[in-house]
């Protein structure tokens, strides 16, 4: 199976993820709307397709026209059925693509959060693989409605957390893809605002990294294993 993984920037790429991929025995092809460039192969060739993170919010289109290109893309590849799994910006895409609402979030999260399963997320395939709760690491100014017909899978206090559309679609506010430099890397570069210490971020992301890890590679394993049900072209 090819798979398809819809980046955002350099700072936000497939990470963790792009092993996992490649150790069930599959190939995994970059490609970036903002590149300008056409995907690396027909879309159709694709069994699946992941959308990660980026600087950008989902509704600035203004800012960054590809972003309209993007969400007629995911809203085709809905229509398909194609299995997808959307992190972050992705997630709120891929909810904006199914018409669901985007929108800032009451407050930021940066950092570590605890997220709770919701009673479906305790029996989905995906989803189902993560404890019940556990401390995630999350940088989002943004958030999204659950979109009609979808299924909420997790939720912080402070926003949800995790969906999912059909039996194909999955989309985490959470980042499971980071690994420690990418997040040193956006500790650096990246302006916090009031309240947030990036000092006492990275003390934490030393911490919980480790098992964070663990469980990404459970998540993204659980997804693919998903997609292969389906069938998916080789």
């Amino acid at each position: 199976m090819r798979v398809l993984s819809i980046v955002h920037g350099s700072e936000a790429r497939t990470e963790l993820f792009a092993p996992v991929v490649e150790a069930r025995g599959h190939v995994l092809e970059e490609w970036s709307f903002a590149w300008r460039t056409p995907p690396p192969r027909p879309i159709d060739d694709y069994g699946a397709v992941m959308v990660f993170g980026g600087a950008m919010h989902a509704d600035q289109d203004d800012q960054h026209p590809w972003l309209r290109d993007e969400t007629l893309l995911l809203q085709e590849l809905l229509d398909r059925g194609i299995p997808m799994f959307g992190v972050c910006l992705g997630a709120q895409l891929l909810a904006r693509a199914a018409h669901a609402p985007v929108l800032a979030a009451a407050a930021p999260e940066i950092g570590w959060y605890e997220v709770e399963l919701t009673d479906e997320g305790v029996e989905d395939a995906v989803l189902g693989v993560l404890p019940e709760r556990f401390d995630a690491f999350q940088w989002h100014y943004y958030t999204y409605g659950v979109p009609a017909g979808a299924v909420e899978l997790a939720r912080s206090t402070r926003c949800t957390q995790a969906f999912r559309l059909g039996e194909n679609v999955w989309g985490v506010q959470f980042h499971p893809e980071v690994l420690e430099p990418q997040i040193g890397g956006w500790l650096e570069a990246e302006s916090l605002p009031a309240g947030f210490d990036r000092e006492q971020i990275a003390l934490a992301t030393m911490r919980q990294i480790g098992r964070w890890n663990e469980l990404g590679r459970k998540l993204c394993d659980s997804f693919v294993r998903a997609a292969e049900r389906v069938g998916a072209p080789v």
